[in-house]
């Protein structure tokens, strides 16, 4: 989440007006993440989420996000259900932008999370995965594998800038990707970014899953990877917790069993979700916008995180 885009309270007390929800009383900006501008909306109706479309989404597609957060709330997960407005619209425009009000669910994302905690973040990984089945699989992951290859090659030597000998490790992550290649493993929706800010818990309870707009058709193993990468070590890469590791593991398995060629790709998986992110991450760091609420992240953490992961899988 972050702030592009700076709404006018008339324009916010307005949109508000459409739903029905009662009259906007508060309204703040959502510094954290990178990809689109977030409010906290309170009205006389209760909390809400609105968010405006940026960055890495195309507008075609959003009506696929949107949809898919429906499924999965009426399957009974936690999910932030997209709300219509009162003449049934869900995707609206404000201030240019596609823009779309969400329920706001309870909770705290954690920075430190305990054992019980990372049990729960696999067991809800495992259970958006079945909760996926029958919502339409129509929108490949768009950061895997070829993107990654596109995003070196965009970034070339200035990956050296970051850090010196970085774009020689990403580009020999890239070559072990080519050649170890899993054959196919089951596949489905995919959350593709369930780091520890897009989990609310209550105490060891989660109570929210969210944002979606990176979920994609991939395989559930690459899913389980991106997960263990974003919470089995420190934020800033440099340790590895190996009891986290075991905790998300236990927790996804208690719900769906992997294969054994899931569990072999894991490791290899593992190198893309860290390449994936710090390729992305090094993106927005030369890319970075004037003038925008934005906690930018560090790249250098995930090359951290490579290293292990290419030394111990």
């Amino acid at each position: 989440m972050a702030v592009y885009t700076e709404v006018p309270a008339e324009e916010l007390a307005r949109f508000v007006a459409r739903y029905g929800v009662g009259t906007l009383v508060m309204a703040k900006g959502i510094a954290e993440g990178v990809s689109n501008s977030n409010y906290l909306l309170e009205t006389t109706g209760g909390r809400f989420i609105l968010t405006l479309y940026e960055r890495r989404i195309e507008a075609s597609e959003l009506p696929w996000f949107l949809g898919l957060m429906t499924h999965l709330a009426d399957a009974g997960l936690p999910v932030p259900r997209p709300m219509p407005d009162q003449d049934g619209r869900v995707l609206q425009r404000l201030c240019g932008r596609d823009a779309a009000l969400i329920t706001w669910l309870p909770g705290v994302s954690v920075t430190e999370p305990t054992l019980a905690q990372c049990r729960a973040a696999g067991e809800a990984l495992a259970q958006l995965h079945l909760a996926g089945a029958g919502y339409p699989p129509t929108r490949p992951n768009q950061l895997g594998l070829p993107f990654a290859r596109d995003a070196a090659a965009a970034l070339g030597y200035r990956l050296d800038v970051l850090e010196p000998g970085l774009f020689a490790l990403v580009q020999s992550a890239l070559a072990r990707l080519d050649g170890g290649w899993p054959e196919a493993l089951p596949r489905g929706i995919i959350h593709a970014d369930l780091f520890p800010d897009n989990v609310l818990f209550l105490g060891d309870c989660i109570s929210g899953l969210i944002d979606f707009y990176f979920a994609a058709e991939d395989w559930f193993a690459y899913d389980l990877a991106v997960l263990r990468v974003a919470w089995s070590f420190t934020a800033d890469g440099a340790r590895f917790l190996g009891d986290r590791d075991a905790a998300l593991r236990i927790g996804y398995e208690s719900v769906r069993l992997l294969a054994e060629a899931e569990v072999a790709a894991l490791p290899l998986l593992s190198e893309l979700a860290c390449l994936r992110f710090l390729l992305t991450r090094a993106l927005d760091h030369f890319e970075e916008s004037a003038g925008a609420l934005v906690q930018r992240k560090d790249p250098l953490a995930f090359a951290r995180r490579l290293r292990h992961i290419r030394c111990h899988g």
